[in-house]
C-alpha cells in the first residue's frame, strides 16, 4: 500500500468512527429529550404486544443538591423539554437544592 492509500484508509477510518459516535450523540440525545418515549408507529408487529408501564409523574419535585435537569427528567419520567417548558423562570445551568419544578 503506498503514503497516498494509506493516509486515504486512515481518513476513512476516522471519518466513520466520527460520524458513528455522531450519530450515537444524536440518538441519546433525542432520547433524552423526549424522556425516552420514542414512537413512530412504525414497525409495529400485531404479533408482538407489549406493556410499558408508565410511572404516574408527580406534580412537582424539590431540587436535591448534585441534581441536574437531565437526572430529575431520568428519575421522574418526564423529558428535560417538558421541565424546561414548565420552569421558564429555572436556569438549567443552576439548580438551587430546596427549590421546587413543576413536572406537569
Amino acid at each position: 500500500m503506498d503514503k497516498r492509500s494509506s493516509a486515504t484508509a486512515r481518513i476513512v477510518a476516522v471519518t466513520a468512527l466520527a460520524v458513528g459516535a455522531l450519530v450515537v450523540i444524536v440518538a441519546v440525545g433525542a432520547a433524552l429529550s423526549d424522556g425516552g418515549s420514542r414512537s413512530s408507529g412504525r414497525g409495529h408487529s400485531s404479533k408482538v404486544h407489549k406493556t410499558v408501564e408508565r410511572k404516574q409523574v408527580p406534580a412537582t419535585y424539590e431540587v436535591q443538591s448534585g441534581d441536574t435537569l437531565v437526572s430529575i427528567a431520568h428519575h421522574a419520567g418526564v423529558s428535560v423539554r417538558t421541565i424546561e417548558e414548565l420552569n421558564p423562570q429555572v436556569d438549567p445551568q443552576i439548580l438551587i437544592a430546596g427549590e421546587t419544578l413543576k413536572l406537569r
